[in-house]
């Protein structure tokens, strides 16, 4: 059987991705990599996180960086919390 991430799981995921890069941000191709999904997701993902302020797009050279904002952390700290409470209750988020 095949399981399917939900929304919210990618962005999970995705927020974590750019977090572990640190400050010098991670680019496009490696996203793609580690996040798994193909690029016209990822490019829907990117404009709804950075439009929300979770991430920050850096432009340099004609290459984009994604930074994860004081706000993106503070969501994947909140997720994480919810998803521990979730689990406890035997909920699958």
């Amino acid at each position: 059987m095949v399981t399917y991430r939900t929304s919210m799981q990618i962005v999970r995921d995705l927020l974590t991705v750019t977090e572990e890069s640190g400050a010098s941000g991670i680019n496009v191709t490696a996203l793609l990599t580690k996040a798994n999904l193909s690029h016209s997701r990822l490019s829907k993902f990117l404009d709804n996180l950075t439009g929300a302020g979770l991430i920050n797009r850096i432009e340099f050279d004609g290459k984009n960086t994604f930074v994860l904002t004081p706000k993106g952390r503070q969501y994947l700290e909140t997720y994480e919390k919810f998803q521990n409470l979730a689990d406890s209750f035997g909920l699958e988020l």
